[in-house]
């Protein structure tokens, strides 16, 4: 049996916006085409009734062609989230390893992210030294920026 790691998946309130950030923030780059979908064999295979979306693939900072990708979508019908924790159940964070905590976050600041916690550095016995933040992008989902020395 072969298993390879293909996509993250975020629903997003405006996926050409978000998609957006993530590529002028964190360099993710755009894999055409836009996807835009709707039919049967969609509601089937999400269980969402009367599915209708958009949105596209960004391929992931750091892999080449093959590598795998942050799906955005937008649903025609999307429920509610709740705000952004560190501590909640489910899928919890997308990390991000940089050269320069400082700088990227200064980055995702200025492309609309935000802070949900400060710069820290800390040793991590038998690892190495890590400097990282948590913050969220436009959308409230939550990123580590990381760096390990």
């Amino acid at each position: 049996m072969n298993i390879k790691y293909a996509h993250t998946n975020i629903i997003a309130n405006d996926w050409q916006a978000l998609a957006e950030f993530y590529q002028e923030a964190l360099d993710c780059k755009l894999v055409p085409p836009v996807r835009r979908q709707s039919a049967e064999w969609l509601a089937r295979g999400t269980g969402v009734s009367n599915s209708s979306l958009q949105g596209a693939h960004l391929r992931l900072p750091g892999y080449g062609e093959n590598g795998p990708t942050l799906e955005i979508y937008q649903y025609e019908h999307m429920a509610e989230k709740p705000d952004p924790a560190a501590n909640r159940k489910g899928l919890g964070h997308l990390a991000f390893l940089v050269d320069d905590v400082t700088l990227v976050r200064e980055k995702i600041l200025q492309h609309g992210g935000h802070d949900l916690g400060q710069i820290t550095e800390a040793e991590v016995s038998g690892v190495g030294v890590l400097t990282f933040i948590y913050m969220t992008d436009p959308e409230s989902n939550i990123l580590e920026i990381q760096h390990w020395a």
